[in-house]
Protein backbone atom coordinates (compact mmCIF):
# COMPACT_ATOMS: atom_id res chain seq x y z
CA UNK A 1 0.00 0.00 0.00
CA UNK A 2 3.15 2.40 0.92
CA UNK A 3 4.66 1.98 -2.68
CA UNK A 4 1.60 2.38 -4.16
CA UNK A 5 0.53 5.42 -2.33
CA UNK A 6 4.36 7.12 -3.36
CA UNK A 7 3.52 6.00 -6.70
CA UNK A 8 0.74 7.89 -7.21
CA UNK A 9 2.37 10.99 -5.56
CA UNK A 10 5.27 10.68 -7.99
CA UNK A 11 2.86 10.47 -10.91
CA UNK A 12 0.65 13.79 -9.84
CA UNK A 13 4.08 15.48 -9.80
CA UNK A 14 5.27 14.48 -13.15
CA UNK A 15 1.96 15.49 -14.80
CA UNK A 16 1.67 18.48 -12.78
CA UNK A 17 5.74 19.29 -13.77
CA UNK A 18 4.35 18.24 -17.57
CA UNK A 19 1.62 21.04 -17.33
CA UNK A 20 3.49 23.75 -16.41
CA UNK A 21 6.19 22.85 -18.57
CA UNK A 22 3.68 22.58 -21.66
CA UNK A 23 2.23 26.25 -20.22
CA UNK A 24 5.80 27.75 -20.27
CA UNK A 25 6.81 26.74 -23.55
CA UNK A 26 3.50 27.63 -25.29
CA UNK A 27 4.54 31.29 -24.42
CA UNK A 28 7.84 31.20 -25.45
CA UNK A 29 7.49 32.56 -29.21
CA UNK A 30 7.39 36.82 -29.68
CA UNK A 31 3.98 38.35 -29.67
CA UNK A 32 3.50 40.03 -33.27
CA UNK A 33 4.42 43.67 -32.05
CA UNK A 34 7.95 42.36 -31.28
CA UNK A 35 8.40 40.76 -34.50
CA UNK A 36 9.93 42.95 -37.98
CA UNK A 37 8.80 42.70 -41.69
CA UNK A 38 11.31 40.33 -42.94
CA UNK A 39 9.70 40.27 -46.52
CA UNK A 40 12.82 41.92 -48.12
CA UNK A 41 15.24 39.24 -46.64
CA UNK A 42 12.87 36.10 -46.97
CA UNK A 43 10.31 34.99 -48.60
CA UNK A 44 7.55 32.25 -48.91
CA UNK A 45 7.49 28.86 -50.71
CA UNK A 46 3.91 27.80 -51.42
CA UNK A 47 2.82 24.58 -52.53
CA UNK A 48 -0.37 23.65 -53.61
CA UNK A 49 -0.88 20.01 -51.94
CA UNK A 50 -4.44 19.64 -52.30
CA UNK A 51 -7.92 20.80 -53.21
CA UNK A 52 -11.84 19.86 -52.80
CA UNK A 53 -14.03 20.56 -55.26
CA UNK A 54 -16.82 19.65 -52.77
CA UNK A 55 -16.28 22.15 -50.20
CA UNK A 56 -14.45 24.72 -52.52
CA UNK A 57 -11.08 24.23 -50.15
CA UNK A 58 -7.39 24.59 -51.16
CA UNK A 59 -4.63 23.54 -48.71
CA UNK A 60 -0.96 24.49 -49.35
CA UNK A 61 2.06 24.09 -47.37
CA UNK A 62 4.04 27.34 -47.07
CA UNK A 63 7.57 27.09 -45.73
CA UNK A 64 9.97 30.50 -45.08
CA UNK A 65 13.66 31.18 -46.95
CA UNK A 66 15.95 32.81 -45.75
CA UNK A 67 17.97 35.17 -48.49
CA UNK A 68 19.94 37.26 -46.23
CA UNK A 69 23.06 36.28 -44.65
CA UNK A 70 21.57 36.95 -40.70
CA UNK A 71 20.49 34.13 -38.60
CA UNK A 72 16.96 34.24 -38.32
CA UNK A 73 15.48 33.01 -35.29
CA UNK A 74 13.20 30.00 -36.47
CA UNK A 75 10.40 30.10 -33.36
CA UNK A 76 9.80 33.89 -34.49
CA UNK A 77 8.87 33.24 -38.22
CA UNK A 78 4.99 34.27 -38.47
CA UNK A 79 3.66 34.69 -41.97
CA UNK A 80 0.76 37.02 -42.98
CA UNK A 81 -1.77 36.26 -45.39
CA UNK A 82 -1.63 39.37 -46.85
CA UNK A 83 -4.01 39.76 -49.42
CA UNK A 84 -5.97 37.28 -52.18
CA UNK A 85 -5.52 38.30 -56.10
CA UNK A 86 -7.73 37.64 -58.51
CA UNK A 87 -6.41 36.85 -62.37
CA UNK A 88 -5.84 40.56 -63.06
CA UNK A 89 -3.87 40.92 -59.98
CA UNK A 90 -6.57 43.52 -58.40
CA UNK A 91 -7.22 42.03 -54.47
CA UNK A 92 -10.13 44.04 -54.30
CA UNK A 93 -13.46 44.45 -55.65
CA UNK A 94 -14.32 46.50 -58.24
CA UNK A 95 -17.31 48.31 -57.22
CA UNK A 96 -17.38 47.39 -53.46
CA UNK A 97 -13.48 47.79 -52.77
CA UNK A 98 -14.30 45.09 -50.72
CA UNK A 99 -10.79 42.72 -49.91
CA UNK A 100 -10.90 39.02 -51.33
CA UNK A 101 -9.92 38.33 -47.80
CA UNK A 102 -13.44 38.74 -46.70
CA UNK A 103 -15.05 36.09 -49.21
CA UNK A 104 -12.60 33.38 -48.46
CA UNK A 105 -12.86 30.92 -45.17
CA UNK A 106 -9.32 30.77 -43.31
CA UNK A 107 -8.73 27.56 -41.45
CA UNK A 108 -6.59 26.79 -38.87
CA UNK A 109 -4.99 30.36 -38.16
CA UNK A 110 -3.32 31.20 -35.23
CA UNK A 111 -4.93 34.49 -35.02
CA UNK A 112 -5.01 37.88 -36.59
CA UNK A 113 -3.16 41.16 -37.08
CA UNK A 114 -4.07 44.66 -35.69
CA UNK A 115 -5.64 45.07 -38.81
CA UNK A 116 -7.80 41.94 -39.23
CA UNK A 117 -5.28 39.75 -41.31
CA UNK A 118 -4.80 36.13 -40.60
CA UNK A 119 -1.51 35.03 -39.57
CA UNK A 120 0.31 31.28 -38.98
CA UNK A 121 3.27 30.50 -37.04
CA UNK A 122 6.27 28.70 -38.96
CA UNK A 123 6.89 25.22 -37.37
CA UNK A 124 9.96 24.61 -35.23
CA UNK A 125 12.83 22.96 -37.11
CA UNK A 126 15.38 20.93 -35.88
CA UNK A 127 17.31 24.07 -35.26
CA UNK A 128 16.91 27.45 -33.26
CA UNK A 129 17.97 29.45 -36.16
CA UNK A 130 17.16 29.54 -40.09
CA UNK A 131 20.50 29.74 -41.88
CA UNK A 132 21.34 31.51 -45.32
CA UNK A 133 19.30 30.27 -48.12
CA UNK A 134 17.88 27.64 -45.82
CA UNK A 135 13.75 26.79 -45.92
CA UNK A 136 11.87 26.60 -42.58
CA UNK A 137 9.42 23.70 -41.99
CA UNK A 138 6.21 24.08 -44.09
CA UNK A 139 2.95 25.05 -41.96
CA UNK A 140 -0.37 24.37 -43.70
CA UNK A 141 -2.99 26.83 -44.82
CA UNK A 142 -6.13 25.89 -45.92
CA UNK A 143 -8.83 28.35 -47.86
CA UNK A 144 -12.49 27.72 -48.33
CA UNK A 145 -13.42 29.52 -51.73
CA UNK A 146 -16.81 30.37 -50.39
CA UNK A 147 -17.82 32.88 -52.91
CA UNK A 148 -16.37 30.47 -55.48
CA UNK A 149 -13.83 32.75 -57.32
CA UNK A 150 -12.82 31.89 -60.51
CA UNK A 151 -8.65 32.09 -60.22
CA UNK A 152 -6.66 33.03 -57.21
CA UNK A 153 -3.41 33.59 -55.77
CA UNK A 154 -2.61 33.95 -51.84
CA UNK A 155 0.18 36.74 -51.01
CA UNK A 156 2.34 36.27 -47.75
CA UNK A 157 4.55 38.16 -45.75
CA UNK A 158 7.11 37.05 -43.25
CA UNK A 159 7.34 38.53 -39.77
CA UNK A 160 10.13 37.80 -37.59
CA UNK A 161 13.24 38.55 -35.74
CA UNK A 162 17.25 38.37 -36.49
CA UNK A 163 19.74 36.49 -34.31
CA UNK A 164 21.98 39.15 -32.26
CA UNK A 165 25.42 39.07 -33.50
CA UNK A 166 27.90 37.28 -30.86
CA UNK A 167 29.61 39.45 -28.49
CA UNK A 168 33.45 39.88 -29.18
CA UNK A 169 35.03 37.99 -26.89
CA UNK A 170 37.28 40.12 -24.60
CA UNK A 171 41.19 39.07 -23.97
CA UNK A 172 42.50 39.95 -20.94
CA UNK A 173 44.90 42.00 -21.47
CA UNK A 174 48.96 41.81 -20.17
CA UNK A 175 49.94 44.09 -17.17
CA UNK A 176 51.70 46.86 -18.36
CA UNK A 177 55.10 47.58 -17.47
CA UNK A 178 56.04 50.19 -15.21
CA UNK A 179 58.99 52.10 -16.51
CA UNK A 180 62.23 51.97 -14.28
CA UNK A 181 61.60 48.72 -13.29
CA UNK A 182 63.98 45.84 -14.27
CA UNK A 183 64.24 42.36 -13.56
CA UNK A 184 66.23 42.08 -10.07
CA UNK A 185 69.25 40.60 -10.46
CA UNK A 186 70.67 38.22 -7.26
CA UNK A 187 72.88 40.56 -4.93
CA UNK A 188 76.66 39.83 -4.51
CA UNK A 189 75.88 38.44 -0.88
CA UNK A 190 73.39 36.09 -1.78
CA UNK A 191 76.02 34.68 -4.50
CA UNK A 192 78.73 34.29 -1.95
CA UNK A 193 76.14 32.16 0.40
CA UNK A 194 75.19 29.99 -2.57
CA UNK A 195 79.17 29.32 -3.50
CA UNK A 196 80.14 28.46 0.17
CA UNK A 197 77.27 26.05 0.11
CA UNK A 198 78.47 24.50 -2.91
CA UNK A 199 81.85 24.44 -1.61
CA UNK A 200 80.79 23.05 1.64
CA UNK A 201 78.68 20.16 -0.39
CA UNK A 202 81.57 19.37 -2.01
CA UNK A 203 80.15 20.15 -5.78
CA UNK A 204 83.31 22.74 -6.05
CA UNK A 205 86.20 23.50 -4.64
CA UNK A 206 87.85 26.88 -3.68
CA UNK A 207 90.52 26.34 -6.26
CA UNK A 208 88.12 26.08 -9.29
CA UNK A 209 85.54 28.98 -8.19
CA UNK A 210 88.94 31.30 -7.66
CA UNK A 211 89.88 30.36 -11.45
CA UNK A 212 86.46 31.54 -12.08
CA UNK A 213 86.59 34.56 -11.14
CA UNK A 214 89.66 35.49 -12.37
CA UNK A 215 89.12 38.10 -15.30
Amino acid sequence: MTRLYLSKIVLRVFLCTSTLLTSITGFAAPSLDQLTDLTGNASVVVTLKGRDNFTSEYRYDVSVRNHSADLLIADSLVIVLDKIANLAGADREGLTGESFLKRFDILGQDGETDDGKPFFRIPLGPTPDLGPLADSLPVTVRLRNKDYVSVFTPSFKVLGQKRPPPEPKQTQAASPVQPGITPSTPSRNSIDKLTQLLIKKGVITEEEWRKANQP
